[in-house]
């Protein structure tokens, strides 16, 4: 374990302020003005493209590769050599490696997914700075605001939106800043004088695989994750942040204690609840990538329950009428026993007509778990036109110190697979079951949070003829851990004083809805994407939507797991805490460095961040 490093103590910035003589002004980290010049947002400037007058030339680009060494790196796209050869073998090889996430994750060409047609494509950068420090993320920053290029970060890579990615970019690319050290009692900086806590810090871009294995499997507690382990941490959390067990330990952002960032200015900054405030609150759930560049993230450690479990099983209805009355039924269950921070994951209804149980539980034994299941399935068993099918280990549970170990059990079961290239690291591990998102193209998504009153018995049925009307379209799913309805009061605390849509908090469940098509890439014979298809999808999807906001107008969408061409985007992702983001992005990245599609101040922008719309 690593001590946490004492600074000097804190008094906090309004006494510092009171004593010498200088207003306190909340959230301030430079000098503030009450002139109108001083608050107005500055012109903003056009960004350059390679062949442009501005581009840097070679002799800039040489002087930004001797600030970071090693860490200046050519940015090759494996899918070029596929374009010349579609055929060749080298090609089928390519294709079945985009459907590990580690090897995704490990070039910096590539992201989790490859687009969404119509809307985007992944494509690599001109060049990219791979940090392994902070003083690299500046270099990079620097020579971006210098030179009036787009810089991209990326650490995880796993941005539908495509955010991870952009042509004619600076790649800032913080998958090599990936060290995680825990701390028995940490303090944030300026901060003394206040309880420590346990926490663990993390590189920028640690996945939370690495995480797990660090806090859970060799440390004995529990970190507030993503629960897909590939998921770069500071994404997540910079996003808002749930994970299987959130209904329990709350949002990733809200479990934050301390940020480095560096911002457009170049400067490294140390945000918490006393240092620079309102840029902390902003990465808690404001958008990755908005307000500077994280590279190192402090997060509270909890104990860990002695046990996790999960709870699998499928029941087919045998007609539409039979389906609705299951809908019913699944969500009386779901009112009754699984709004609480005991479940977390998914209730699926699928357009055949099949409901999908996958959900996990945390705090209960097996045996307490099966005691609040057992009601429900002898009444699905009764009922002549459900069918119930599961495998024997439909619930199950395991030491929660084991939960995301690679152990043989669980290799030889399929219950996690691991990297499977020569000489992967043993801790390279994912769920089987996110396996599809590896290289995925997009055709269709959308989410929203739904409310806890929509499980009221008077507004339950209309919640079910919603769903079962959804269904009629296309497939949706309740994530009930994205929701913190039901949650313990100092979850529901910690995410309030977040960036994160307030929707969250009184929400039962994320609904979700999309549809995808494996590894695609637009050009390359044999493997494009089925652009026919796609549009099919994306009107059942929008359709789909549009039945379930007839009772959830108002229930926003999740920023990280939402439609590209999400309507009222500033509305939906943030609700009120909107112009209090908008805000705290003018004061620290006043000419816009930093872009990220629907991201704050984004409205600024064209579509692919080039081009100022206003003057």
């Amino acid at each position: 374990m690593t001590p946490r490093r004492r600074s000097r103590p804190c008094l906090g910035r309004r006494r510092l302020l009171q004593l010498a003589g200088l207003p306190f002004v909340p959230g301030a980290m430079w000098p503030a003005s009450t002139s109108a010049a001083a608050t107005a947002a500055p012109a903003l400037m056009p960004r350059v493209r390679p062949g442009d007058a501005g581009w840097p030339s070679a002799s800039r680009w040489q002087e930004l590769a001797r600030q970071v060494g090693d860490a200046f790196v050519a940015v090759r796209s494996p899918l070029e050599a596929c374009r010349r050869a579609p055929a060749a073998d080298d090609c089928a090889r390519l294709f079945k490696s985009l459907k590990n996430p580690y090897f995704l994750g490990d070039d910096a060409a590539l992201t989790q997914t490859l687009g969404w047609v119509d809307a985007w494509t992944s494509q690599p950068s001109v060049h990219a700075v791979a940090a392994r420090r902070t003083a690299d993320i500046v270099a990079a920053v620097n020579f971006a605001r210098e030179n009036r290029l787009r810089p991209v970060v990326k650490g995880g890579g796993h941005s539908y939106q495509g955010t991870s990615n952009a042509a004619d970019s600076l790649l800032i690319w913080t998958r090599r800043m990936n060290e995680v050290r825990l701390h028995d009692a940490f303090v944030a900086e300026g901060c003394e004088g206040t309880p420590p806590s346990r926490g663990v810090s993390v590189g920028a871009g640690a996945l939370w695989s690495h995480v797990y294995d660090a806090v859970t499997s060799q440390g004995g507690g529990y970190v507030q994750g993503g629960g897909c382990m590939t998921v770069g941490v500071a994404g997540l959390v910079q996003s808002g942040g749930f994970g299987s067990f959130s209904k329990a330990f709350g949002t990733a952002a809200g479990n934050l204690l301390e940020a480095e960032v560096v911002t457009a200015d170049g400067e490294v900054r140390i945000a918490n609840a006393r240092k620079n405030p309102d840029l902390f609150w902003a990465l808690k759930g404001g958008g990755g990538g908005a307000f500077g560049i994280v590279s190192s993230l402090t997060l509270r450690v909890h104990p860990l329950p002695e046990t996790f479990g999960a709870v699998n099983l499928t029941v087919k209805a045998t007609s539409p009428a039979a389906f609705r009355r299951l809908i019913g039924m699944t969500l009386d269950f779901c009112a009754q026993s699984l709004v609480g921070p005991h479940w977390g994951e998914q209730l699926r209804f699928r357009g055949d007509d099949t409901l999908v149980v996958s959900m996990v539980f945390q705090g209960l034994s097996r045996g307490e778990a099966v005691a609040v299941w057992q009601p429900s399935l002898d009444t699905l068993g009764a009922a002549a036109d459900l069918h119930v099918e599961f495998s024997p280990l439909k619930i199950v549970s395991t030491s929660a110190r084991e939960f995301w170990s690679p152990t043989l059990v669980k290799r030889v079961l399929g219950f996690i697979a691991s990297d499977d290239r020569p000489g992967a690291p043993r801790g390279n591990v994912f769920w089987p079951g996110d396996q599809g998102q590896a290289g995925q193209v997009l055709h269709g998504y959308g989410s929203t949070w739904l409310p806890r009153a929509l499980l009221q018995p008077d507004r339950r049925a209309a919640l079910g003829d919603a769903l079962f009307a959804a269904t009629r379209h296309w497939g949706v799913s309740l994530h009930l851990n994205k929701g913190l309805a039901g949650a313990p009061a100092e979850a529901i605390d910690a995410a309030l004083a977040t960036a994160t849509n307030p929707a969250v908090l009184d929400a039962f469940a994320l609904l979700i809805t999309g549809a995808q098509e494996q590894p695609a890439y637009p050009g390359i014979a044999g493997h494009e994407p089925d652009v026919a298809l796609a549009r099919r999808r994306a009107v059942a999807i929008r359709a789909a939507m549009g039945a379930v906001r007839r009772v959830a107008a108002e229930g926003g969408a999740y920023i990280s797991e939402s439609d590209y061409f999400q309507a009222d985007w500033q509305r939906a992702f943030w609700g009120d805490h909107y112009p209090r983001l908008l805000a705290v992005k003018q004061r620290v990245d006043p000419t816009g460095l930093f872009f990220a599609h629907y991201g704050v101040g984004s409205e600024r922008w064209s579509a692919d961040g080039f081009t100022p719309v206003e003057s």
